[in-house]
């Protein structure tokens, strides 16, 4: 009995080993108080915890990607920012940019 070749491929496919997809690592914790952080050090720029534009922009709201904001934070921009690359781990640039992306207006 001859099977069509599409028959065929469908069998060696569902007949093919199943290989677990490799498991992502969790970040590492943070215990950055992030914040603490605001209120201490990026406060002095970006002003009530990144919610308005001070020294340097506002965050709240903003359109930048995450890629963009992680890169700014390791690098800096020369003139305006300094590199935060070897001050804090990747999980605490992640949280960073969580913080970010969850700030509202003060309430009154």
């Amino acid at each position: 009995m001859k099977f069509p070749a599409r028959c065929l491929t469908l069998f060696l496919l569902c007949a093919a080993p199943v290989v677990p997809a490799m498991a992502q690592p969790e970040p590492a914790a943070s215990n950055l108080n992030v914040e603490q952080l605001f209120a201490s050090t990026c406060g002095f720029c970006h002003s009530d915890g990144g919610r308005v534009a001070g020294k340097g922009p506002q965050l709240m709201n903003t359109k930048r990607s995450d890629d963009f904001i992680r890169n700014r934070i390791k690098h800096g921009k020369e003139g305006a920012m300094p590199a935060f690359g070897s001050t804090f781990s990747d999980a605490d640039i992640d949280k960073i940019i969580h913080y970010i992306r969850t700030l509202k207006p003060d309430q009154p």
